[in-house]
């Protein structure tokens, strides 16, 4: 098993330093150094390194420095060496200052907009991480093919020993459930690292998995959500398995949302607890409002599901929300308010969003989205978000509608610079072009003989 644990101060014995850097898209970096090497300085002062390759900043002015943050280490071991692993912030040495785009400073900035507001101490949020699990995968884009193939011991692939599963994989037993043990593995391995759990189980779709973790506050949970990513896929890669959290990478079956359960606290209590609709609070349904007032617009996706692939999850028939509602129980709402949970314990889940997004940016704009709702006193109900089945307000679709979106629609981002939101505009755009210009195969089938 992966022998991660957290720790609370600096080891005297190990041997390398392996400082993590979070990339714009979310993805963890890292750069790492001999004990030889390491001082005390490096801790206080950090280390240098070209923020140009991390999505951040032009070639001509890219030197970074990052920071350790002593509150987030992890201590690796392994049969011959033990590697002390630290999440970083980032400064930018022409100002002295924390780089105002980097992911971390921009969950910080948002923590620190929520005690400021006066109307909340915290956002406290659980996020459930869906992803697929293969044996195998392959795939190639090039002038003359382009492909995909996976495999999977389910029934996915070529013919395998295990009956295919059937149509609805949800809570899969064994021996069906064939990486049971793995997931229990991961969890233990997510639990020493400090990232508490609630509960893990197969999903709907064949190869296809959650692991639910429990609450935290907006910075911690950002981090950990990036941690557990990069755990649960050194875990599978030491069975030689590949993980995947792309919205929808197998057609006509589930894909793979990122749910974020929520809610606001001020001096411990739940600020969304009330006697209005669903026992709501009115802070609440305001609350939900801002979120689904921003979502509508595509600004609020253009961080939540910032990808092509996105979008093919979000289409009906899969339990993925496609218009901006609200309602109790529902799992086709974009926000759903959970039906089996005590009074005491109502919250909201925005169940749109993928693990395709920047956590840090995902959610710092859904809770400055809500609270933005507060300010303006939106009503949800008012507003046609109360979902009747009927007449639901249709998001934007595509990746190019909601960055159109985020253009129009990005007053309420009260702690993303402009130039970050400029940037992710001109990646997205660049990225959406990219993909909308390739061939597929499916093209060949409909238009090869018109």
């Amino acid at each position: 098993m992966l022998n991660f644990f957290k720790v609370d101060k600096i080891p005297e014995d190990y041997d390398f330093l392996d400082i993590m850097v979070v990339d714009i898209f979310g993805k963890l970096k890292h750069v790492t150094l001999p004990k030889s090497y390491v001082s005390e300085k490096i801790f206080k002062e950090g280390i240098g390194f070209d923020a140009s390759n991390f999505g951040f900043a032009k070639v001509t002015d890219s030197d970074m420095v990052a920071i350790p943050d002593l509150s987030k280490m992890y201590l690796e071991e392994k049969e011959d060496m033990r590697i002390l692993h630290v999440l970083s912030d980032v400064i930018n040495p022409s100002s002295g200052n924390y780089f105002d785009q980097y992911p971390r400073s921009i969950a910080k900035e948002t923590l620190k907009y929520i005690k400021n507001s006066n109307i909340a101490d915290d956002a406290k949020v659980l996020v459930e991480l869906e992803f697929h699990i293969f044996d195998n995968v392959n795939y190639k884009t090039a002038s003359t093919e382009s492909y995909y193939y996976v495999e999977n011991s389910e029934g996915l692939g070529e013919e395998h020993d295990y009956p295919k599963a059937s149509a609805s994989s949800y809570h899969l037993n064994e021996p069906y459930d064939i990486h049971f043990d793995l997931r229990n593995e991961i969890v233990k391995v997510l639990e020493n690292a400090g990232i508490p759990v609630k509960y893990h189980h197969h999903e709907v779709g064949i190869a296809q998995h959650e692991i639910e973790l429990n609450f935290m506050s907006l910075v911690d949970a950002s981090d950990n959500v990036t941690l557990a990513k990069y755990l649960i896929r050194r875990v599978a890669a030491d069975y030689g398995l590949y993980v995947t959290f792309m919205p929808k990478p197998l057609y006509n079956m589930p894909g793979n949302g990122m749910h974020v359960h929520q809610y606001l606290e001020k001096d411990g209590k739940s600020l969304f607890v009330g006697d209005e609709l669903y026992n709501l609070s009115n802070l609440a349904l305001n609350y939900t409002a801002g979120v689904l007032k921003h979502s509508l617009s595509g600004s609020l996706l253009s961080w939540s599901n910032p990808s092509t692939n996105s979008f093919k999850r979000l289409v009906p028939g899969f339990e993925a929300p496609i218009s901006a509602s609200f309602s109790k129980g529902s799992r086709s709402a974009a926000i759903r308010i959970p039906g089996y949970l005590s009074k005491a314990d109502t919250r909201i889940e925005f169940r749109t969003g993928d693990a395709t997004a920047n956590i840090y940016f995902f959610l710092s704009a859904m809770v400055l989205a809500g609270l933005n709702g507060i300010e303006n006193n939106l009503d949800p109900v008012e507003l046609g978000f109360h979902s009747k089945g009927e007449n639901d307000k249709e998001f934007p679709l595509n990746l190019k509608d909601v960055i159109y979106g985020l253009k129009k629609d990005n007053d309420y981002l009260k702690t993303f610079p402009e130039s970050l939101i400029n940037k992710w505009i001109d990646t997205k755009i660049k990225e959406a072009n990219l993909i909308y210009s390739i061939p597929q195969p499916k093209e060949f089938e409909l238009y090869f003989e018109l």
